[in-house]
C-alpha cells in the first residue's frame, strides 16, 4: 500500500535548446553510467521482477513502456521534444532492457540533456513571444488535450505552440485587469501589480532555473520511478534525499526551524511558519523574507542564490540542538541581517489526527452531541515503532485518545472524515478498523504466489459501538478504502460523500536497494528505496476495491466527483479482482431500510439547500464543457464566457454572507458549511432510525 501517495515526477514544463542533432549526441553516448549508478540500476532491475506482484520479466516490451513513459514524464504536453527527436529515441525501444541489466543508464542521463537543450531553446522563444504584440480579435484556439496533439514536425510548429500559449497567458492577464478595473475595491493579490510580462518572463526563468538544477541523482529517480510505473502507478524509485522527506511525513516530526520555504526566481522565500518551532520562537524571520545564505554554528555563510531548494532545505536541517545562522533579507525593509536560531523537533500539527465535539444544536438546529475525527493519513513512525520508542507516532494511538475522550464526554454519533486522506501505514488501517469491530478479519492480503493472508483484529472488544459515519471522497484511497470496506462490510456504519472513492487496491512494500552481504565488514552505500507493489488486497466479502473502490451509502453533490480522478484514469493500473468472502459476523447497525431512509431525508435537504442547488448547477456547467479541450483565443469569445460564468456565479450565490476570518485563528477541523452540516444531519438521522423514531420525508 502506498504509505503516502507519491505522484511520478511531471513537474516539468519546459524545452532545450537544438545546439547538437541527437544523432551526435547520442553517438557518443557513455557505455555505462557512474558506477554507482549503475549498480542501483542493476539492483532495481532484478528487485522488480522478483518481487512486483505481477512477476513480470523486463523485457523488450517493458524497455518500449519506459521509452514512452520517461518521455511522458518529461514533456506530457508535447511542446519541447520535435517528432524527429521521437524517431531517435525509438532507435533504443527494445535495447533499454538489457542496458539495465548491465548497469547501464547513459540513455537517461542523455535524453534529459537533449530535454534541456530543447527547454532552453523553446523558453527563449517564450520570451520572445511575451515581448511581441498579439491580435486578440483573431479566431483561433489553443489545443490543451496531449492526446489530440501530434509531436511537431519543425522547430516552426513548435514555436507556434509557444506562441498561441503565451497568447492564452497573456489574454488572461488583459481580461483580469479589466474585471479588477470595473471593481476597484475588489480584493487582488500582490501579483496583480506586476507587468503580465514580468510575470511570464519570471515564469519562464523560474522553469528553467528548477530543471538546471536536477543533478543525476534526480534524473536516475526519475528514470527508475519510469521504470516501476510501467508495472503499476504505485511503484517507484526513491532516491536517499527522497526516502528521508517521506520518512518525515511519516512520523509527522522533522529537526530543523520550523518554517517552510519556496523557491522563487533564485531566490529561496519564506512560505510559512510552524507555531511552535524555532523561527516561530525567535519571532525574526517573518513570512516573504528571502534567505540569501545559510551557516553552521562556525564557519563561513554560504552564498544560496539559485542554490536547489531541496540543497537549501537540507543545510538548514539539523540534530536538535545545534545551531543554524540564516542570512536573511526581510521583505518589509529590504535590510540584510543574520538570524541564529538553533533547531528543536518540529511536530507536523496539521497532519495527525484531531478530534472535535459539536453541540449540534447551534450548528443544524437539532439537538445532539457529534464527534468528529479528522484523519488526514494512516501516519506511523516506522523507525521509532522498530527501535521501541515509548509513544511513537501513530494514527491508531492518536484515534483512540480522540475516542476516549468522546467516552467520557458521551457524544451520540462519531463522524470519521476520511476526505483526501490518500492512504498510510497496512498495520494503522487494521488496528483503526479494530476500534470499531470486536474482534474478525479486516482485510485480505493476496501474495504473488496466489495464496490469500487475512490479517484480523486479534483484541476483543471495541471503543466505540455507537452510531457511526464515515466521509469519503474521491482521493480518499489504499488504506482509506480499507477502513471503509471494514465498516460497510461489517454493516457497522454509513458511508457518505462522492460516489466512489479512489479505487486503489494494491499494497506496496518499500525495500533497501543496497545488497545485501551479510558477512561484508564494510556497510554498503545508500542506494535509496524501491516502493514496490508486492501485494492486492480485498475486502472481507472478497471484493478488491482496485479500480472500483468502495460506494457510498450517501452520494452528496461534490464537483470532485465528477473529475477523472482514481485509479482507474491511471497509467498501467492493475484491474480490478475478487476472490473468496472471509468469514465474518455482520453487526445490526446497518440495513436496507436505515439506508434507504437515511437517502430519502438526505435527497429531500439536498434539494431544498440552495448551495447544494448551487453545486449541482456547477456540475452541470463543467460536464458541459468537459469535453471541449480547445481554448479560444479571441478576447470578445473568452469575454463572453467570463460573463456567462459570472452571472452564473452571482445567480449561486445569493443571499451568501462573507464571513470575517481571524487570521490568527487555527483553522476549524470541521468547518461550518453546507456539506459538514448535512453530513451532520445524516448522523442525526441515523442515531433516530437506530432508536426507531426516525421520521421519513414523502
Amino acid at each position: 500500500m502506498s504509505l503516502l501517495n507519491l505522484s511520478r515526477i511531471r513537474r516539468f514544463t519546459a524545452a532545450g535548446m537544438l545546439v547538437l542533432g541527437l544523432t551526435t549526441f547520442f553517438a557518443q553516448r557513455l557505455s555505462s553510467a557512474d558506477a554507482a549508478d549503475g549498480e542501483t540500476a542493476v539492483l532495481v532491475s532484478k528487485i522488480i521482477p522478483q518481487f512486483h506482484l505481477s512477476r513480470r520479466s523486463i523485457d523488450d516490451e517493458v524497455s518500449g513502456a519506459l521509452l514512452d513513459s520517461f518521455i511522458k514524464d518529461l514533456d506530457p504536453q508535447k511542446l519541447y521534444f520535435l517528432d524527429s527527436d521521437i524517431q531517435e529515441f525509438q532507435k533504443y525501444r527494445t535495447q533499454l532492457d538489457d542496458e539495465l541489466k548491465e548497469g547501464n543508464v547513459a540513455f537517461a542521463y542523455k535524453l534529459f540533456e537533449v530535454y534541456k537543450e530543447r527547454l532552453t531553446r523553446q523558453m527563449g522563444v517564450a520570451n520572445e513571444w511575451v515581448e511581441k504584440e498579439h491580435d486578440f480579435t483573431i479566431d483561433e484556439e489553443l489545443e490543451t488535450d496531449p492526446k489530440k496533439v501530434t509531436w511537431a514536425k519543425s522547430t516552426e510548429e513548435l514555436d507556434d505552440r509557444w506562441r498561441r500559449r503565451v497568447k492564452h497567458d497573456l489574454l488572461l492577464f488583459k481580461l483580469n485587469a479589466e474585471e479588477a478595473a470595473k471593481d476597484p475595491e475588489a480584493e487582488k493579490d500582490e501579483a496583480d501589480d506586476i507587468d503580465p510580462r514580468v510575470r511570464l518572463h519570471k515564469r519562464y526563468r523560474n522553469t528553467l532555473l528548477t530543471v538546471n538544477q536536477y543533478g543525476t541523482g534526480e534524473q536516475l529517480e526519475m528514470y527508475l520511478t519510469a521504470l516501476a510505473s510501467v508495472f503499476d502507478p504505485h511503484s517507484s524509485y526513491m532516491s536517499p534525499q527522497s526516502w528521508e522527506d517521506f520518512e518525515i511525513q511519516m512520523r509527522l516530526s522533522l529537526d530543523g526551524i520550523g518554517a517552510a520555504l519556496r523557491g522563487d526566481d533564485g531566490y529561496t522565500v519564506v512560505a510559512s511558519i510552524v507555531p511552535g518551532g524555532a523561527a516561530s520562537d525567535d519571532g525574526r524571520l517573518k513570512v516573504k523574507d528571502k534567505i540569501i545564505g545559510v551557516g553552521q554554528a562556525e564557519g563561513e555563510i554560504v552564498d544560496i542564490y539559485e542554490m536547489k531548494l531541496s540543497e537549501v532545505v537540507r543545510m538548514i536541517r539539523g540534530p536538535r540542538g545545534t545551531i543554524v545562522r540564516l542570512q536573511v533579507k526581510s521583505d518589509k525593509d529590504g535590510k540584510i541581517k543574520i538570524i541564529q536560531l538553533t533547531r528543536k523537533k518540529i511536530e507536523l500539527k496539521e497532519s495527525e489526527v484531531k478530534g472535535e465535539i459539536i453541540e449540534a444544536a447551534d450548528r443544524v438546529g437539532r439537538p445532539g452531541r457529534v464527534g468528529v475525527i479528522s484523519l488526514p493519513s494512516f501516519y506511523r513512525d516506522f523507525a521509532g515503532a522498530s527501535g521501541g520508542a515509548a509513544n511513537f507516532k501513530s494514527a491508531g494511538a492518536d484515534v483512540a485518545k480522540v475516542l476516549g475522550q468522546f467516552a467520557r464526554e458521551q457524544v451520540d454519533v462519531v463522524i470519521i472524515d476520511l476526505r483526501n486522506n490518500g492512504g498510510g501505514a497496512l498495520t494503522e488501517a487494521v488496528e483503526i478498523s479494530g476500534q470499531f469491530i470486536d474482534r474478525g478479519p479486516v482485510v485480505q492480503v493476496k501474495e504473488p504466489s496466489g495464496y490469500v493472508r487475512i490479517l484480523n483484529d486479534e483484541e476483543s472488544g471495541v471503543m466505540y459501538n455507537g452510531p457511526l459515519v464515515v466521509i469519503c471522497n474521491r482521493l480518499s484511497a489504499s488504506a482509506s478504502e480499507i477502513f471503509a470496506g471494514v465498516i460497510k462490510d461489517y454493516r457497522r456504519g454509513i458511508i457518505i460523500g462522492d460516489t466512489t472513492t479512489h479505487g486503489k487496491g494494491t499494497v506496496q512494500n518499500l525495500m533497501d536497494v543496497s545488497p545485501r552481504q551479510p558477512f561484508r565488514l564494510i556497510t554498503p552505500s545508500d542506494r535509496g528505496k524501491l516502493k514496490l507493489t508486492i501485494q492486492q488486497f480485498y475486502r472481507v466479502q472478497g471484493d478488491s476495491t482496485q479500480n472500483r473502490g468502495v460506494r457510498s451509502d450517501i452520494v452528496l453533490p461534490s464537483l470532485i466527483d465528477h473529475w477523472d480522478l482514481g485509479e482507474s484514469f491511471l497509467d498501467n493500473a492493475l484491474p480490478f479482482d475478487k476472490i473468496r468472502s472471509a468469514k465474518y459476523s455482520q453487526v445490526s447497525s446497518v440495513n436496507p431500510q436505515v439506508v434507504s431512509a437515511l437517502q430519502k431525508n438526505s435527497e429531500t435537504r439536498v434539494s431544498q439547500d440552495k448551495d447544494f442547488q448551487r453545486i449541482e448547477r456547477a456540475v452541470s456547467r463543467y460536464l458541459e464543457r468537459k469535453t471541449r479541450t480547445k481554448i479560444s483565443l479571441n478576447a470578445e469569445t473568452v469575454r463572453k464566457e467570463r460573463e456567462e460564468d459570472e452571472k452564473a456565479n452571482k445567480e449561486d450565490k445569493i443571499d451568501e454572507e462573507e464571513e470575517e476570518k481571524d487570521p490568527d485563528a487555527e483553522d476549524p477541523i470541521f468547518p461550518e458549511n453546507f456539506y459538514n452540516n448535512e453530513a451532520i444531519n445524516i448522523a442525526l438521522d441515523y442515531v433516530a432510525a437506530l432508536k426507531g423514531n426516525l421520521t421519513v420525508s414523502n
